[in-house]
């Protein structure tokens, strides 16, 4: 690269020669805010920059080697003051050390450390609002606002920038509004082979594609709040109508053994037994959603954005969701989908059996129309390049305010 040269994603960013940015999240399991951080770092590394993680590890840690970014192993995750104050000091080293540009927090609790060492080095700093935290005391809502204590606030979608404005009472031009991004190479139905497919219908007790009853598939970890109660009861009444129907939930329990143990307790209780069934984790999740027929996000509380909706789309699939959060951005009632109240069983039933009756001609329709859709507003490279503008447009405001 040519002295003074400044680095270049999409053609439209220019970040300087050298960058290297930290971005800080608690762990490295699984989830939205997670596989963000590895396509961001992804964009930076192929725009020439470096793309640091702090962390406290977890099974994605492969992954971010694969993007070409390098892992910081330190308890973000903790939330013992004494704890975060080491951490602080060990990320005031990394920055100085590595020559960090720019530090990028997606959490709450690492945040504090975090903010504390860029403000010690100097260092702009933005913040990542993933999730809609509710608050019911003023310290909560003060432990909230740490996302706001940058210089730059991202939101995942203009459900969440509303949220951000007027929870915390921030200048409009502070926050700016990115939705979140799918890989449209790994989600291409295209690039997923058929063995690939029947492999996990297999696995999952499914007949071969295009033969038996449909399959709704609920990807998300077990939990209380993605609604899997919800839909084990709709299922329970479509199947009292005569209804022949296979549901799978895939994610994992994460520890909440009792959850997921009252889920199979729910199911034989219904007799659902061979209807409903419990997967645990799935890898390839682009071939899970060809697995089916339709996908379900029947959340209880709202979803920021909202990518369990988006990606089904993007492979195809049309998706029932509830009636809330970044998911009335994402589903378009009768175009791409349903949407039914949150925690309503008629609703669900109803929105269900609605599928159902679409057919499976039906549904391949709607599910063009959501792939349209979703590869033209929520692609990867447009939310990278974004996030990217946001990394330039404060870098350049530092050097002027030099």
């Amino acid at each position: 690269m040519a002295p003074g040269a400044g680095l270049r994603y999409q053609g439209a960013v220019s970040l300087p020669p050298n960058f290297t940015l930290l971005q800080v999240v608690p762990e490295l399991e699984t989830g939205g805010a997670e596989q963000t951080t590895l396509d961001v770092g992804r964009a930076v590394v192929a725009a020439g920059g470096q793309a640091l993680v702090a962390s406290a590890g977890g099974r994605m840690e492969a992954a971010l080697a694969a993007a070409g970014g390098e892992l910081v192993r330190l308890p973000m995750q903790s939330k013992n003051p004494l704890v975060m104050l080491q951490t602080a000091w060990a990320l005031r080293r990394v920055i100085r050390e590595r020559r960090v540009s720019l530090v990028h927090v997606r959490s709450r609790a690492p945040a504090f450390p975090a903010l504390w060492a860029a403000r010690a080095e100097g260092v702009p700093t933005v913040a990542t609002y993933h999730g809609i935290y509710l608050a019911k005391s003023g310290l909560k809502r003060w432990y909230n606002a740490v996302m706001t204590r940058v210089d730059r606030v991202i939101a995942n979608s203009d459900y969440t920038r509303n949220h951000v404005l007027i929870e915390h009472g921030i200048a409009p031009e502070k926050v700016v509004s990115i939705p979140r991004g799918v890989d449209l190479e790994r989600f291409d139905p295209v690039h997923v082979a058929a063995e690939r497919v029947e492999a996990l219908k297999g696995a999952w007790g499914l007949p071969p594609a295009g033969e038996g009853p449909l399959v709704f598939l609920l990807a998300g970890r077990l939990t209380p709040i993605k609604g899997h109660e919800t839909v084990i009861a709709a299922t329970a009444r479509l199947k009292g109508e005569g209804r022949d129907l296979r549901v799978i939930f895939a994610g994992d329990d994460q520890g909440r053994t009792a959850f997921r143990q009252s889920l199979e307790a729910r199911v034989r209780e219904a007799g659902l037994e061979g209807v409903v069934r419990l997967v645990g984790h799935c890898d390839d999740m682009p071939a899970a959603f060809l697995a089916a027929d339709i996908a379900l996000l029947p959340t209880l509380v709202p979803e920021s954005f909202g990518r369990a909706a988006v990606e089904p789309q993007v492979m195809g699939r049309p998706v029932i969701a509830s009636d809330h959060g970044g998911t009335t951005e994402t589903v378009l009632p009768g175009q791409t989908g349903w949407r039914a109240a949150p925690g309503d069983i008629d609703a669900w039933t109803r929105a269900m059996a609605a599928a159902s009756d679409v057919g499976r001609e039906g549904l391949a329709a709607l599910g063009r129309t959501a792939r349209e859709r979703a590869t033209r507003l929520y692609s990867n490279d447009a939310m990278c390049a974004a996030t990217l503008a946001v990394y330039e447009q404060l870098l350049k405001a530092r050097e002027v305010g030099k």
